[in-house]
């Protein structure tokens, strides 16, 4: 429990209403009652806003009046202002220090004494785990990985032979960091000979990975995930990929290898990205572009091949009146052919 005060001090905002209104959950503003402290954060929401039953409300600057009996926290920003509440309702779950009975852990192996070994994880010959990380059950952390400070790592998680993980990183549950790159030569039968992948992965601080997601090594050097970068469920980076910091990669996207992205890249949904190009720093490529060359100015870039947001609106304009077209040139077409009658007589 909270009182909608001390929820406005957490936040920096100030109170419109009832300070002293005790607070227990959070929960969205149509199933939210007395109890609950909600949110608005999108104007679209705000039928939902004046018919909410909640007893707080996070609003943005500018946001005056709510539905009655209803307190205001304004802040400047009320969904990261949400974020910062629910940590406070929903505290991270805390373990004992050191390994369960049931863990793996490699004499040769470097555990800070702050960190946690949940049972049926595996921790190799040679790894390093940082201080006050957290290793889940069934999680493996392969010969001679790094992994940093206040990590993460969920459930079933595979960190393979000598990769690196930075401080603060998530990796969300069945993520495989190191798996082999999909490279394969060919002799003149067309043969396939595996081609070692020798090279690592090298994941940078505060960065977030998603569900089932795989990340491949490089075939040598670096496959490197920038700072900050959040990266979806479901997503396949191939192998010498590097991304720039604070990107942003949603479910179903992939990246063929040796591709760099620059800083802030946003990819939407399903989107692909063929290998060995560059696309600059401030690209957001919207769900489902497929990007087949270069990208060498900030914007935003649909459909497939992409090209520059506006220009994609105007093909599929196009396309919308392409039956249209069509009837009207088989109208002409009709009355090319009865004056060429005509002529012939």
């Amino acid at each position: 429990m909270a009182t909608v005060g001390t929820l406005a001090t957490l936040v920096g905002g100030r109170v419109i209403g009832d300070c002293d209104r005790q607070i227990r959950d959070v929960a969205d503003l149509e199933n939210a009652g007395p109890r609950h402290l909600s949110f608005l954060a999108n104007p679209k929401y705000r039928v939902a806003f004046m018919a909410t039953r909640a007893g707080a409300v996070l609003v943005s600057e500018g946001t005056t009046e709510g539905p009655p009996n209803v307190s205001l926290i304004v802040c400047a920003d009320p969904y990261l202002a949400l974020a910062r509440v629910l940590g406070e309702f929903y505290p991270p779950t805390s373990w004992p220090h050191g390994s369960e009975p049931g863990a793996y852990v490699d004499p040769k192996a470097q555990v800070d004494p702050t960190a946690t070994v949940r049972a049926t994880a595996v921790i190799e010959a040679g790894a390093k785990i940082g201080p006050r990380t957290i290793v889940s059950p069934g999680a493996y952390v392969g010969v001679d990985a790094q992994i940093g400070a206040d990590v993460l790592l969920h459930p079933g998680v595979k960190v393979l032979a000598r990769c690196v993980l930075g401080d603060r990183v998530i990796l969300q549950a069945g993520v495989v960091v190191g798996s082999d790159g999909f490279g394969y030569a060919h002799d003149a039968e067309q043969r396939r000979y595996k081609i070692p992948q020798v090279g690592i992965v090298e994941i940078e601080n505060d960065v977030e990975i998603g569900a089932n997601t795989t990340i491949d090594r490089s075939t040598f050097g670096v496959t490197r995930i920038g700072a900050g970068t959040k990266i979806d469920n479901l997503v396949q980076i191939a192998h010498n990929v590097v991304t720039g910091h604070d990107c942003v990669i949603v479910a179903q996207s992939g990246i063929a290898g040796s591709t760099t992205l620059g800083h802030r890249v946003v990819m939407g949904a399903q989107t692909g990205v063929v290998g060995h190009i560059k696309i600059c720093d401030d690209v957001t490529l919207a769900a489902r572009a497929g990007v087949p060359n270069s990208i060498r100015k900030p914007g935003i870039y649909s459909g497939t091949p992409s090209k520059p947001h506006r220009d994609w609106l105007r093909v599929v304009a196009s396309q919308q009146a392409l039956p249209e077209m069509r009837r009207r040139l088989r109208e002409l077409e009709q009355q090319v052919e009865t004056i060429g009658r005509q002529d012939g007589k």
